[in-house]
């Protein structure tokens, strides 16, 4: 599939994240992620953000490969996708989307 922009991206996304345990997972490593580049600006030491990597996509393809059972968009649409991730979770966030 071909995009256009993020916003025709976007509801194809979504679809991508139907399961509610493979959002939780998401929305769980971007919290490791946030936390874990905090860590890395505190320290000064750039590791941590391998570490903040390994986080997000960790709990991210967990939640697709064993709960919703598909392809994570990432291996497709990279840049889109990586923006998705963080739509979706401010959209948790704000509560429209259900967590």
């Amino acid at each position: 599939m071909a995009f256009n922009s993020f916003r025709e991206f976007y509801p194809y996304y979504l679809g991508e994240h139907r399961n509610r345990t493979c959002r939780r997972l998401h929305f769980i490593g971007s919290c490791g992620v946030l936390a874990l580049v905090v860590v890395a600006i505190v320290r000064g030491n750039p590791w941590w953000l391998l570490a903040a990597l390994v986080c997000g996509y960790g709990f991210a393809w967990v939640g697709h490969f064993f709960f919703e059972k598909n392809r994570p968009a990432t291996f497709r649409h990279p840049f889109y996708s990586f923006i998705g991730d963080w739509a979706m979770f401010g959209d948790i966030l704000r509560g429209k989307i259900r967590f």
